[in-house]
């Protein structure tokens, strides 16, 4: 038997304050079941629509957690939920997503499905980074997708070195290197041509940015292995991204760990849900056959 949700959260795309009418109209379906508590990321001028709720008090009083805009949306409901064990599903607004698998255009029979106990729940791990400089105290970020170091100046290469476990990988020049969990391995890791690795799996990539040796390819770890990234060049400086999200700037004496995180997210979909449909669809796979 699967759990009863007596309140429900729901997170709002950014931009959303132009379909207003969606909100309230997924709003409506969920209140025929539950509690709805609706938080809406920086709308730029505040509703008086709905009831709205801080991030906060929708994290800490939903039994489920819906997103409703792409998968940027649900990254962020992702990192709100961490040390949770609050169930997450994703509602698309637009182009499919790998995470946010539910269409906009039926998610009125795959929302009575959820709510009668009708879904699956899949295990997603975080990696946390850990940043390291003399003229800073420790600090601490967590991405589902990924960890981004690239060129704090667009037109120059960084150089960096590798480690895993404290033993040298390799030392590169590149604009950036990329540490992808497999939730983030169909993201921008894809696009530098990393693998794809199946949800289940417990590993991580290392994907280089525009390398300048030809011979570079991506290395798969276990995720149970600790990655450290030091910049190797003086005088050189890089910007740090969590998801897509700007933190720090490192340098030349600077240094990231990035390790698994040991509580995961608990990802909820449809009963009908297919991986491998989802691939099938965003990446055009088999469309000639």
């Amino acid at each position: 038997m699967q759990a009863k949700f007596n309140t429900i959260g729901l997170v709002v795309r950014k931009d959303m304050q132009s379909h207003l009418g969606t909100i309230n109209q997924v709003t409506s379906v969920l209140e025929r079941h539950a509690k709805v508590l609706v938080h809406c990321l920086d709308f730029d001028t505040p509703t008086t629509d709905f009831a709205t709720d801080s991030m906060h008090t929708l994290v800490d009083q939903s039994d489920l957690v819906i997103s409703l805009g792409g998968d940027g949306t649900l990254l962020t409901a992702a990192r709100a939920l961490v040390d949770k064990d609050t169930p997450l599903l994703g509602i698309n607004m637009g182009r499919l997503g790998f995470l946010a698998d539910v269409s906009i255009d039926n998610f009125e029979t795959h929302l009575e499905e959820v709510v009668g106990g009708k879904y699956t729940v899949e295990k997603r791990f975080f990696i946390e980074g850990e940043f390291h400089s003399p003229n800073q105290p420790v600090s601490k970020n967590i991405a589902l997708n990924d960890i981004i170091l690239h060129s704090h100046e667009s037109v120059s290469m960084i150089e960096y070195e590798v480690f895993s476990d404290g033993k040298l990988i390799h030392q590169q020049r590149a604009d950036g290197v990329i540490v992808t969990t497999p939730t983030g391995s169909t993201a921008y890791a894809l696009s530098g041509g990393g693998p794809i690795m199946h949800p289940s799996l417990e590993t991580l990539a290392i994907v280089p940015v525009c390398p300048h040796t030809l011979s570079n390819r991506p290395i798969v770890l276990s995720a149970h292995q600790e990655i450290e990234i030091h910049l190797s060049q003086p005088g050189s400086a890089a910007q740090v991204n969590y998801d897509g999200r700007s933190t720090v700037i490192m340098e030349n004496k600077d240094s990231i760990r990035i390790n698994r995180y040991p509580r995961p997210l608990n990802l909820l979909h449809p009963q009908d849900y297919d991986y491998f449909e989802i691939l099938r669809a965003k990446l055009n796979w088999s469309s000639h056959y």
